[in-house]
Order: structure tokens, then C-alpha cells, then sequence
């Protein structure tokens, strides 16, 4: 790594959450406690507790909201110094509840704000970098997050990053003619696709392997398919690596995908086998949904590490 590059560039929406009392429907609770969300800001969050330095690309507003944002990335260790605050736009806001056995109640606000106004010309990636990690979120805020999201592809490749791309599908945006259009182009694009398989299916129009296979065909190096039951499977040109979810009692089923994604990213950053890189990344999911909000359950290297311990030993004893 270039001295002062960072290891992970990663552009988003980073978004004031409220999060209702655990088990409360959102229409019924009158207690709510402050955090922050966003895709692209989870997982910058969750490399920078593993260890990695991580710059995070945005907009906030310049409101209580923002300065909510900026203080809880800049006290993970997160660097901010490309994140405009917007004086005409707000912060986006997220409301929901948190329960672990029914549908959770997600609310947007949105609409204008900051983040969905950011334009291409904001965008950097300094040589050194080694992954730029970016979601079909992004793409699909607006026309001009969409340009910024094809200016961040363009300068990972002028850097010579490896690229790294989760479709990470929110109906609440688009349907799905408007999701094929703008976001599946862009996974033929990437190196590492991490996916569900449902999206994968909604995005390629193929189902099961053939999606894989279509998307190796077009480039992508590596392709890891989540699969309903949370197992996850890895594909390469050098084999097919398969990986069951680690049994934990979940308190808040959200944030497991963009915790699998800073985990399967902090793996590929050290080097790791693609059976680690799994592991790995099905740990660091275990950890946060066993935790309210996205980003609470985020490991440190020690914590996952002690966890993976554990999960392999529990593992291993029922298997006896």
C-alpha cells in the first residue's frame, strides 16, 4: 500500500438512524435511541474496527443529523475528508424497529437529500488504494449519484484496485425493470461480486449456477452468492468454496449482509484462503445480528477471531 493511501475506498449514503426499542412495532414505540446506517458506511465502519484504514466518500447535510455521522465515523477511524457538507440539502434519516422474528417496519426520508445530490467531481481514489467497495444503492439515489458511482468504477481502475460490488437490493428505490437497467451492467464490471441469489436472479435474469456463470463469463473474477438460509458459496477460477451460517440467537436481522461484506473484505486484504475468507465473513454476520442496530455487533480482529473460535468449536461438536 502507498504510504497514506487507504486500504478501502467505499462511497454512500450515510444516514442519522432511529431505531425503536427491540420487539416494539415502529407505529407503537415511544423510545428510540440515535445511530447511524447506510450500506457503504457499515462496512467502513466494520474494516476500521478489523484494522483496516478505510475512507468513506459522501454527503451530509449541514444539520444536527450530519454532525451525527461525522462523529461516529470519525470515532471508528474512519476518514471523512471527502465527505462534503451540503449547506441547501439534509442528512437522510432512517427510522425502524428491530425484531428477530418478523418483518422489519423500514422507513426512508430521503428525498433531496445531501448524499443523493453528490456529483462525480468529489471523487478520488488514491493510488495505493487496494479495494474500492461500492453498492447498487449508490447507483440507484439519483442521476447524479448514479455518475458519481461510474466516476468511483473508473478511478478504482485507474488505481488499480480491485473492485468490489454488492447489488445490495432496496425495492423502496426502484423496481425491478428500473434495478436491471441502472445496477446490472455495472456487476459485469466489478471483480468480486457478493450477492444474494435472489438478487442475482432478479438482476442477470438466471437462476442458481447459471447466474455464476454468467457473471465469471463477463470477467468477474470472483463471485460469493448468499443464499436464503445464510450459508454463502464462493466461486473462482480455482473451485467453488461453500460455508454454512453460524448458529446465534439474532436480535436484529439487519446489517448482516454489509457485515459479511467488511469481513469477507478484511479477509482478501490479508491474504487469506477462500475457506477462511468465508468463515471469516460468516462471523462477522453472526456478531451483528446477535446485536441491536447495523453496526453495534461489529467485531474488533481480536473479538472475531475469539468468535470464530468459538462458532468452529460448536461446529465441530456437533458434527462429532
Amino acid at each position: 500500500m502507498t504510504a497514506g493511501a487507504p486500504d478501502v475506498v467505499t462511497c454512500g449514503e450515510a444516514m442519522m438512524l432511529l431505531l425503536a426499542e427491540p420487539g416494539v412495532p415502529l407505529a407503537r414505540s415511544w423510545q428510540f435511541r440515535r445511530s447511524v446506517a447506510g450500506a457503504e458506511s457499515n462496512v467502513a465502519i466494520g474494516l476500521a474496527r478489523l484494522g483496516h484504514p478505510v475512507r468513506f466518500i459522501g454527503a451530509v447535510g449541514d444539520d444536527p443529523a450530519g454532525d451525527v455521522v461525522l462523529q461516529v465515523l470519525r470515532g471508528e477511524g474512519v476518514d471523512v475528508a471527502a465527505v462534503r457538507v451540503d449547506p441547501d440539502a439534509p442528512t437522510g434519516l432512517l427510522l425502524r424497529d428491530c425484531h428477530a422474528e418478523r418483518g422489519i417496519d423500514v422507513q426512508y426520508y430521503r428525498a433531496g437529500s445531501a448524499a443523493s445530490l453528490m456529483s462525480p467531481d468529489r471523487v478520488a481514489v488514491p493510488a495505493g488504494t487496494r479495494i474500492v467497495h461500492v453498492t447498487g444503492i449508490t447507483a440507484m439515489l439519483s442521476d447524479s449519484a448514479y455518475a458519481t458511482t461510474l466516476r468511483l468504477i473508473d478511478a478504482a481502475r485507474e488505481a488499480g484496485a480491485l473492485l468490489s460490488f454488492d447489488p445490495n437490493v432496496r425495492h423502496k428505490l426502484g423496481g425491478r425493470d428500473r434495478w436491471r437497467a441502472v445496477v446490472a451492467p455495472l456487476l459485469e464490471r466489478a471483480d468480486l461480486v457478493v450477492a444474494g441469489s435472489e438478487e442475482l436472479e432478479m438482476l442477470t435474469g438466471e437462476g442458481g449456477e447459471r447466474s455464476v456463470t454468467r457473471l465469471r463469463a463477463a470477467g468477474v473474477r470472483t463471485v460469493v452468492v448468499k443464499h436464503p438460509d445464510k450459508s454463502a458459496v464462493l466461486t473462482t477460477e480455482g473451485g467453488r468454496w461453500a460455508q454454512p451460517a453460524f448458529a446465534v440467537r439474532v436480535t436484529d436481522p439487519v446489517g448482516a449482509g454489509d457485515a459479511f461484506a467488511a469481513g469477507l473484505l478484511s479477509a482478501i486484504l490479508r491474504g487469506l484462503p477462500p475457506e477462511r475468507m468465508l468463515a471469516e465473513a460468516a462471523a462477522v454476520a453472526a456478531l451483528v445480528v446477535a446485536s441491536a442496530s447495523d453496526i453495534d455487533g461489529l467485531p474488533t480482529a481480536a473479538e472475531r477471531s475469539r468468535a470464530l473460535s468459538r462458532f468452529t468449536d460448536n461446529t465441530e461438536s456437533v458434527n462429532r
